[in-house]
């Protein structure tokens, strides 16, 4: 896959704020909040006038939304776009979306959780790379952010070679291929749809709020894809937080890197906690025991 790379986010530069998944409440102080520190840091910023659209639990009209996201992408005053939030929305939209646009305007684009399902496809249909990491109300929008969270941010959009921690590995080796992954659930509900790299890849993945046999379940949906199993080369699992038994979830882990025959590590800050690291989704990387490395 001819992976594009977008420009680094410089000084002066400006970051679009979009709603692209749940529907946000009419509270403006974490959207200052986050405006402020940008500015504070040297950068500009433009903000979605649909950012409040509310359509049941959705970030407004399915329509809508895309038009807003084509638009943000064909604007080249905008070098960085930025998601309010997850929640659910983003695979509403992945069959409306121009992916030729999105080839022909390469820019950063962040987010988690349920955008995972928009980083995915970019990377898979415009070959795009992007970036899981903090989103503007669960992070950029504190009061009390994590300085960990927004040192991991920067550091990604601007370095090309630099390697993350695991607390734990779980079968040792080594292993290269396309960084790819995300939250679990998401990536798991894009199945039916072409989804799996076409090459070697190292998968990373987290979640939040599920029990143990609904991870193995999630885990089981994408080990039955045949591209999957033939293609992936090692896992790094994140942050399963507020699971309900992890004793049963660590034995998972070791289960599932056992069945593939894979390297695999546990407790990268890939999470939906405070303290997150940033991962660009279609990196070059290696996998070698607790340790990842990341060329882009």
């Amino acid at each position: 896959m001819n992976i594009i790379k977008p420009p680094i986010l410089n000084q002066g530069d400006t970051i679009g704020i979009l709603s692209l998944s749940g529907a946000v409440e009419k509270n403006s102080m974490p959207l200052m909040a986050a405006v402020d520190y940008f500015a504070k840091l040297g950068y500009k910023t433009l903000i979605s006038n649909d950012l409040y659209l509310k359509k049941r639990y959705l970030a407004g009209d399915d329509d809508i939304k895309v038009k807003n996201l084509h638009a943000f992408f064909e604007n080249h005053d905008i070098n960085a776009i930025i998601c309010m939030r997850g929640g659910y929305g983003a695979i509403r939209l992945i069959n409306k979306i121009d992916y030729s646009l999105i080839r022909n305007n390469p820019k950063i684009f962040c987010g988690y959780s349920d955008v995972t399902a928009l980083n995915l496809m970019f990377l898979k249909r415009a070959g795009l790379m992007t970036y899981s990491g903090p989103m503007i109300l669960s992070d950029f929008g504190k009061t009390d952010r994590s300085e960990y969270t927004m040192n991991e941010f920067f550091k990604a959009l601007t370095s090309d070679n630099y390697s993350i921690e695991a607390e734990k590995t779980i079968k040792s080796g080594s292993a290269g291929g396309l960084l790819w992954g995300g939250n679990l659930a998401t990536a798991a509900s894009l199945c039916g749809v072409d989804f799996i790299p076409d090459e070697p890849f190292i998968f990373f993945t987290e979640d939040i709020n599920e029990p143990v046999y609904k991870i193995d379940r999630m885990l089981r949906q994408l080990m039955n894809i045949q591209k999957f199993r033939q293609n992936i080369r090692g896992i790094c699992f994140g942050y399963f937080a507020d699971t309900d038994n992890k004793e049963w979830l660590f034995d998972l882990f070791r289960e599932t890197a056992e069945e593939l025959n894979i390297p695999a590590a546990s407790g990268f800050k890939i999470t939906h906690t405070a303290c997150k690291t940033t991962v660009p989704v279609g990196a070059k990387a290696e996998l070698r025991g607790s340790e990842l490395f990341i060329r882009k």
